[in-house]
């Protein structure tokens, strides 16, 4: 019997989307995943991702239960990355990526109603993901970022916007994002976009956020573009 959680999606789901931000221990700053998380949803953030890839298992659901219970009542979606297991413990959302457990696989354990991200690196992958079950696809770096030295050289304004115009499916802009260039990213047609150091690494986390909310939102104004769930 599928979890009640997962039996039906927030209809307005991708509306949440405008800013993921995705949390990161900075132990040099003093900051945990929980403050990250605490700094975002404060500022108004409807989306935080949960990634961590050195944390123990009973650690990161730790700590995933108690930003998930931080998204619940502040109305926010709450995703794990690649972490297909803490999602189905936890009726979560997931984001995987092409190491991680295949999306049609994931749908299977998580049920319709779990909203699964999935960033392709390339046309082909992106479409199967969607055929596969994916809600919508992550897409970058769209600028460089010091976040994953894998992620590949930046596609740019131009790249971004040509995979939102193939339509396949909602997308999620990643990959040096900041406040300063969130509104093209807007304009590209990209339903929102996911930060990491943007945020962690800001002087106020809060105050990061409230700036890429606005950015992105007069990106939006500006050029009317909105992607559709």
């Amino acid at each position: 019997m599928m979890n009640p959680v997962h039996e039906a999606r927030r209809p307005d789901w991708a509306e949440l989307m405008k800013v993921l931000v995705i949390t990161s221990r900075e132990n040099d700053l003093g900051r945990s995943h929980e403050d990250v998380a605490s700094a975002a949803l404060r500022a108004g953030c409807k989306a935080v991702q949960l990634r961590d890839k050195e944390m123990t298992d009973r650690a990161f659901v730790e700590t995933a239960r108690r930003i998930q219970l931080m998204c619940f009542q502040a109305g926010a979606l709450f995703f794990v990355n690649d972490r297909v297991d803490v999602a189905a413990t936890l009726c979560c959302e997931v984001h995987l990526g092409f190491n991680d457990l295949d999306v049609l696989s994931a749908r299977k354990i998580l049920g319709a109603g779990a909203i699964i991200g999935y960033s392709p690196e390339s046309t082909a992958e992106a479409r199967e993901a969607v055929e596969s079950g994916a809600d919508y696809l992550g897409v970058g770096p769209v600028f460089a970022t010091p976040t994953k030295a894998d992620a590949g050289s930046p596609i740019g304004i131009d790249g971004l916007a040509a995979v939102c115009a193939r339509d396949m499916a909602p997308v999620l802009a990643v990959g040096g994002i900041k406040s300063e260039n969130a509104s093209d990213v807007a304009g590209a047609g990209a339903v929102g976009i996911a930060v990491v150091t943007a945020v962690t690494r800001a002087e106020d986390m809060t105050t990061a956020v409230k700036s890429l909310l606005d950015s992105f939102g007069e990106g939006e104004k500006r050029h009317g573009s909105r992607g559709d769930a």
